[in-house]
């Protein structure tokens, strides 16, 4: 997230970008205790965004957060993170791991988390490997769903070296 000091700005008056962050409030406010986040609050609550106006493509594409992510754009790749919030105009393709996992958007793949809550905007395409599972009515939800008592197993990867060494022993089986 970037942000801009005001002594430094030489156009003060000027607002800044914010990657596509809106400053209004989130328009569905729920009981959910992870709302999507502003610009102002992203930096200081340890929120990394990935604004609506961004779109990530590639191969082997991996996202790491080591706190809360927040995919408001499009992604082609894997995710992982303390906490994930797809929100309803984000979407990843690719798996999404995390301790605590929110979908409001869209996701076409596999989701493994401690807990994962499907909100009723949420469309998935693709198996859920979870502790706690939760669904709203109205979510869209094709695929299988694993309980699992170990929350090792749950548990995402963030380090970059252990993910990029995990891929290139998969590659080298190939």
């Amino acid at each position: 997230m970037f942000s801009v000091d005001s002594k430094s700005d030489p156009n003060p008056s000027k607002p800044a970008h914010r990657g596509g962050v809106s400053n209004s409030p989130s328009p569905r406010p729920g009981p959910s205790s992870f709302e999507p986040v502003s610009a102002t609050t992203a930096s200081a609550s340890g929120t990394s965004v990935i604004g609506n106006d961004l779109t990530l493509l590639g191969e082997k594409i991996t996202i790491i957060s080591q706190n809360k992510l927040q995919v408001d754009g499009h992604v082609r790749g894997n995710v992982h993170g303390k906490q994930v919030l797809i929100t309803e105009h984000g979407s990843v393709v690719g798996m999404v791991c995390a301790e605590r996992i929110e979908v409001r958007g869209a996701v076409r793949g596999a989701i493994r988390a401690v807990s994962v809550t499907l909100h009723a905007s949420a469309q998935v395409e693709g198996d859920i490997m979870n502790q706690t599972l939760a669904i709203s009515e109205g979510a869209n939800f094709d695929g299988r769903v694993r309980r699992s008592n170990d929350t090792a197993e749950l548990m995402p990867v963030l380090d970059p070296e252990a993910i990029a060494s995990a891929e290139y022993s998969s590659d080298a089986m190939v």
